[in-house]
């Protein structure tokens, strides 16, 4: 990738930011439980610089798989920039790392480095973290976002970020969702595809 100096410079630093939070990796993995069913938590490796791990410490990077914290009953997994996203079986969102942008989407901009419930979120059936912003969709085929917002990539029609999950316009039947560095993606119910967000490499 070639950089031209000005702007382009302060995105190559970005892009080399959001490469190195990437290096987490998180995935569900079942544990026994006490019931007949199995009860799933999350593990978490990598980079731990905003405590992205999830398992509570600080700046400890891990080469290994690591518990996250407090975490059951989950179905999926997305690994976003420096934060990560959790589905519960419940339809509830659990977030935990990064929070300069509201992308945890509790309500504040502090980051945490154990899961916390995303607020006033129901209904969940998949997540998709982005660089600095999140998404859900909801079982009745719309999405929610929330996070940084400076292209667009909440959906919202504005520019504003969002500590909580705000909904995202005009979209129904959606059947599955992808989010970018700065942009955000949604497959309908009749095989087209939705975009939206940053569009400066023509990623809309």
């Amino acid at each position: 990738m070639e950089f031209r100096g000005g702007h382009d410079e302060c995105r190559a630093r970005r892009w080399a930011r959001l490469l190195l939070g990437a290096l987490i990796a998180t995935l569900a993995i079942a544990a026994p439980a006490s019931s007949a069913r199995a009860s799933f938590g999350a593990a978490s490796w990598g980079a731990n610089l905003v405590r992205q791990l999830g398992n509570g410490s600080i700046n400890a990077s891990s080469a290994l798989p690591v518990a996250v914290s407090g975490l059951s009953d989950v179905t999926s997994v997305s690994a976003g920039g420096y934060h990560t996203l959790a589905l519960l079986s419940d339809g509830t969102v659990r977030a935990w790392g990064e929070n300069q942008y509201g992308q945890l989407g509790n309500g504040g901009s502090t980051l945490s480095g154990v899961p916390v419930a995303v607020t006033g979120l129901t209904g969940a059936t998949a997540v998709a973290g982005g660089g600095h912003h999140s998404l859900a969709l909801l079982s009745n085929g719309t999405v929610m976002a929330w996070g940084d917002n400076e292209h667009g990539q909440l959906g919202t029609g504005t520019t504003k970020e969002s500590a909580v999950p705000v909904a995202v316009k005009g979209l129904t039947g959606v059947k599955a969702i992808a989010a970018g560095a700065e942009h955000s993606l949604a497959v309908l119910s009749n095989g087209t595809v939705m975009a939206w967000g940053e569009d400066e490499s023509g990623q809309l």
